[in-house]
């Protein structure tokens, strides 16, 4: 069935058919003519069904030559499309990289901003049961002068308590530099200057933790200047206002000694 849908087999079918259909009946009916003319007419119709067809197979063959040209067109820009994207990626990742080195510099950046930051902010200390807040500078000096007297290096570390108190005249560091500088003084044999250091503290600071103490290093330090009265009173001093203390307890068995 699908052979004869073809014009060629539609043709030659006919061709058949009327080849068949001729008879002498025929003969009698038409004349020479007339059997001419339909032979003609027919072989017309073939040669217009084999230009068709072959009209036909060229425009196929077009059609064909053009899909293959648009086929070959479609992969090219697919191709190009390819290397756009992976330019693309490329710059992505560059771009990601450079996000990522910029990122990271912004906080090393950061990082030492805060950190200078730090040097500036106070810091809370806890020293001899007090609280108080202190510059990073300020502690610093602290405890490079507490790192000078535990060196048994007297004169250097009498220096840099009193440096220390004229840099931070506020300081809550003082009592305790006072108590410390005292002790240097009276190491270094400054007895006078380690009396009116010692009674500085006991003054300004009657309540701090280190003012019993101080009093009896002053009571040392008035009997190493041969003043027996003066240290007697600031033991009495100190056993009256400290009752409690350990230092009260070593004053009261020196008053026993002290004549």
């Amino acid at each position: 069935m699908t052979s004869l849908r073809h014009p060629r087999a539609l043709a030659t079918a006919a061709l058949l058919a009327m080849g068949s259909a001729w008879s002498p009946m025929a003969h009698a009916i038409f004349g020479d003519d007339e059997a001419r003319r339909a032979i003609i007419e027919l072989r017309q119709q073939v040669d217009a069904n084999k230009a068709a067809n072959a009209a036909a197979e060229r425009g196929l063959r077009e059609s064909d030559a053009s899909i293959q040209r648009s086929m070959l067109e479609l992969a090219n820009q697919i191709e190009q499309l390819r290397g756009e994207i992976a330019r693309l990626r490329g710059q992505n990742e560059q771009l990601a990289r450079e996000v990522s080195e910029l990122q990271r510099a912004q906080k090393d950046a950061q990082a030492g901003v805060d950190e200078r930051l730090r040097q500036f902010e106070p810091v809370k200390v806890e020293l001899d049961g007090r609280s108080f807040n202190a510059q990073p500078a300020e502690k610093a000096d602290y405890d490079a002068a507490m790192a000078t007297l535990r060196r048994s290096d007297f004169p250097a570390a009498v220096a840099a308590y009193s440096g220390f108190l004229r840099k931070y005249p506020s300081s809550g560091y003082t009592p305790v530099v006072l108590y410390w500088l005292g002790n240097a003084q009276y190491a270094a044999r400054a007895y006078k200057d380690a009396v009116d250091t010692h009674q500085r503290l006991v003054r300004e600071f009657p309540d701090h933790p280190r003012t019993p103490e101080a009093m009896l290093a002053m009571a040392n330090s008035q009997v190493e200047l041969k003043d027996p009265r003066g240290a007697r009173k600031t033991l009495e001093d100190l056993v009256k206002a400290h009752p409690q203390s350990e230092a009260a307890s070593a004053a009261k068995e020196r008053l026993a000694r002290l004549k």
